[in-house]
């Protein structure tokens, strides 16, 4: 299947779990495909990007291990994505990343996510908590990087600090994983 061939299948998937599950599986069926999927997803002013964005948030979902051949290209592109339906899951994404990266036990992820990776993605989770962004991208920013904090030493003063500034602007539910993630900081230090 070519990139224009996926393309046209995007148009298909829609909000429903039925539907993201199905390409999510076609995907991990056909990784051949997972490239094309990526290039779609990062055609960042395509109206098809966020169902590409789906698709591959649940096949990560799924299974994270199958974004290690793609890692490089994901965090060199993740932070161009800008529109709101595509954020949500490269905001996901990151945290199901880090999360497996800051398992206890051993897995692929670790081994295969590198310093730049991690900066990368350090960078963009940053970027999502100080832009004008809805509030699911920034708590999966936040809890991702709450979890790369206890490797990088700045990263907690710096999003305390962006928790504090922000809490009394946002939603309850911002100010609810917020009060989670700070309370975990404040363990931790």
């Amino acid at each position: 299947m070519t990139t224009e061939q996926l393309y046209t299948e995007l148009n298909y998937v829609n909000h429903s779990r039925e539907k993201r599950l199905f390409y999510a599986q076609m995907m991990q069926k056909h990784p051949e495909l997972v490239p094309n999927l990526l290039d779609i997803l990062f055609k960042v002013d395509d109206k098809i990007s966020p169902r590409a964005a789906w698709v591959f948030e649940f096949m990560c979902s799924a299974n994270i291990n199958a974004i290690i051949p793609y890692l490089d290209l994901f965090t060199k592109n993740m932070h161009k994505v800008h529109l709101d339906s595509a954020v949500r899951p490269v905001a996901k994404i990151c945290e199901l990343i880090t999360i497996a990266y800051s398992s206890k036990e051993e897995n692929e992820i670790k081994k295969a996510l590198t310093k730049t990776h991690i900066e990368r993605i350090i960078e963009t989770c940053f970027d999502y908590m100080i832009n004008d962004e809805k509030v699911a991208p920034k708590a999966y920013s936040m809890s991702a990087l709450y979890l790369l904090g206890k490797d990088y030493d700045w990263v907690y003063p710096e999003l305390t600090r962006i928790l504090e500034d922000d809490f009394s602007k946002q939603s309850a539910a911002f100010k609810a994983r917020a009060r989670q993630i700070l309370k975990k900081i404040k363990k931790n230090l």
